[in-house]
Order: structure tokens, then sequence, then C-alpha cells
């Protein structure tokens, strides 16, 4: 762990300007320019709203505000790990003829994807304002409950992407996986009212993305704590994930340009 401090303080300047680069890529062709990043998931929470509120009479109060929090939460973790598998193969030029430790292509990606991730938060804000959402000070905790987020899905990336470098089936099998894991997530719809027993309880307990959904919506939109002890259990388990995937990193990074 040690040796990943060092090299997150040597190389963090590199991530933060290749997370710049990539940004000013992404809308270099566009007549539209960054306001994409506030079209597209504007338009994804519009079309959820209006199927499961308007076509099904959906209840849940607040329930634009409701789904834009969902989609904020499932889109970082989406890009994170869809985009870790094939992050080092993507990644060959620079693999093979410098060196650069392997996570931090994935510290790179992972701010491009905060900066979407915080521009989705203002429209959250925006969004609950105009509904007339009661906002308190327990709005403070998303602060930890994004951090244990962003542990959860970067060690979880790191250990897909030093698969992904042997695993030629590995991206297409993530996609099937993640796609399965959005509709169990409680997106667009509330797990709490819908579900009861055994299927609410796994759902809130075993799948990471929708307990931390769930807390983002306690605390912005009913005013309540987060479960402490969940909060405290997935941060655990994201340290781990985090050390597995810098051992394996450190171990097999030496190999990655000989396999791709």
């Amino acid at each position: 762990m040690e040796k990943f401090f060092k090299n997150i303080k040597k190389y963090y300047k590199y991530a933060i300007r290749s997370a710049k680069a990539e940004l000013k890529s992404e809308v270099a062709d566009s007549y539209l320019n960054w306001l994409w990043w506030i079209i597209e998931p504007f338009c994804f929470m519009l079309i959820y709203v209006f199927v499961f509120g308007v076509v099904f009479h959906n209840n849940t109060p607040y329930f634009a505000s409701f789904v834009f929090i969902g989609l904020t939460c499932w889109d970082f973790f989406n890009r994170m790990i869809n985009g870790s598998v094939k992050l080092i193969t993507n990644n060959r030029d620079l693999v093979t003829k410098v060196y650069i430790p392997k996570y931090i292509l994935l510290l790179a990606k992972s701010f491009t994807y905060l900066f979407k991730m915080g521009i989705s938060l203002v429209i959250t804000f925006g969004l609950m304002i105009f509904q007339g959402v009661p906002l308190s000070w327990h709005i403070i905790f998303i602060i930890p409950i994004i951090a244990i987020l962003y542990v959860l899905t970067f060690g979880a990336g790191m250990i897909l992407m030093n698969f992904g470098v042997t695993i030629n089936d590995l991206s297409n099998f993530t996609s099937i996986l993640l796609r399965m894991v959005f509709y169990l997530s409680g997106v667009f719809y509330n797990i709490n009212e819908r579900l009861h027993g055994k299927i609410k309880f796994f759902l809130l307990r075993i799948n990471p993305i929708a307990f931390i959904m769930n807390e983002l919506r306690k605390v912005l939109l009913q005013n309540r704590f987060p479960s402490f002890v969940g909060l405290t259990f997935w941060l655990c388990v994201g340290i781990i994930l985090c050390a597995i995937g810098i051992h394996m990193i450190h171990k097999n990074e030496n190999s990655y340009a000989k396999v791709i």
C-alpha cells in the first residue's frame, strides 16, 4: 500500500491532465459542447419519469429527483466498471512504451467520471429545489456516501482491469452482468415500497449500488440519517477490493505489455 500512495502522489498531476484532455476531446467536434453532459442525463431522467411515473403510475414522492439520484449514482458506477475492463488494452501504446503504474490509468478515468457526476449532482439539487424538496443539514452525508461508492468502484475496477488483459470475453460478461444489476438496483423504482421479505433484504444488503442509491435518497429526499453500519461495511469491502486490486497490478503489471 505504501508503494501505491507514493505512486498516486507522483502521478496524480498526470491523471488530472489526462482527465482534462479526455473531457475536452469528448466535446471538441460538438456544436453544443459541454451542454451534452447536462442534456444526456436529463433526457434519460425524463424518459424514465414518463415511463415509470406516468405510464405505470408511480406515486413515489419527488419521483423526478428520485430517478435522477439513481441515474447519477448508476452512471458513475457503470462507467467505472465498464471502462476498467479494456482500459489497459485500449492504452496499448502507452503501456508498451512508457512505464506508468496501471491504476493511474483508472485514476485518470475516474476523474472524468467524477466531473460528470458532479454536474449531475448540481442538476439534481436544481431539480430538488424546483420540486420543492425540503432541504436539511443531512445533505452533508452525501460526501461520505459518494466517497464509499468511489472506493468500491475503484477497487472493483482495478481487479477487472487486471483480468481484462488476459480474458477477452470479460467485457461481454461484464456488460451483461451490469445490465442485470441495473434492473435490480432500484434506479427507477423504490425497493422499500415495491419489494418485501428476503428479496428486499438481498437487494439492499448484497447489492452495493442499490444500497448506495437508497442511502443517497435517504439523506437528500427524506432528511434521514444514512445507515452507518451499512456504510462502514461497504467501506471495508471497498478497502479490501482496493488492496486485492493493488496487489494484482503490482504483481502482474510487468507482464501486461507482453500479453497485449
